[in-house]
């Protein structure tokens, strides 16, 4: 019997990019959490850049979680007054993923140094999917995607799909 995180899990992502400034052409952290995904076998069902507006990002992660299973955010997760990201999604977490922003910043240090206590990285479910938020910058994206979402995810998943 195999174990839940090596059980085939279908998944389908939304990746959301959360700036005030981002467009399409210029939005290179999104571009490189699709690429890694679709390498990873995983597809994009949902692509958006939407605004740093808590109303715009709880609603645009509610819709995505209602065809993909797994929501990931970049940006809006830093500390100048625009970041909101962690204020829009924390609030729709039934549980969170502690574990994830903990080893994201233990990670980043190798980058960053000490400027990665200044991450505010978090993941948690939400309606039975998964949900990250991770910083806006394209090293930083690349990192938590490829070291840490990708490896993990369908694990993630199945747990978060289980019910008593």
């Amino acid at each position: 019997m195999k174990s839940d995180h090596e059980r085939p899990v279908a998944i389908k992502a939304a990746v959301l990019t959360v700036s005030s400034t981002r467009i399409e052409e210029n939005d290179t952290s999104g571009k490189e959490i699709m690429t890694l995904l679709g390498k990873a076998g995983i597809k994009v069902g949902n692509y958006a850049i939407i605004p740093d507006n808590i109303e715009a990002i709880q609603r645009e992660v509610l819709d995505s979680i209602k065809s993909c299973n797994c929501v990931i955010l970049n940006g809006g997760t830093g500390l100048t007054h625009d970041d909101c990201t962690i204020e829009a999604v924390s609030p729709l977490l039934e549980k969170k993923i502690d574990g994830f922003g903990e080893l994201f910043r233990a990670k980043s240090v190798n980058e960053v140094g000490t400027a990665a206590m200044l991450s505010r990285a978090i993941a948690g479910v939400c309606h039975e999917k998964v949900v990250f938020c991770i910083p806006g910058s394209t090293p930083a994206a690349t990192l938590a995607t490829r070291e840490l979402i990708i490896p993990e995810l369908r694990h993630i998943i199945s747990h978060a799909m289980k019910r008593s």
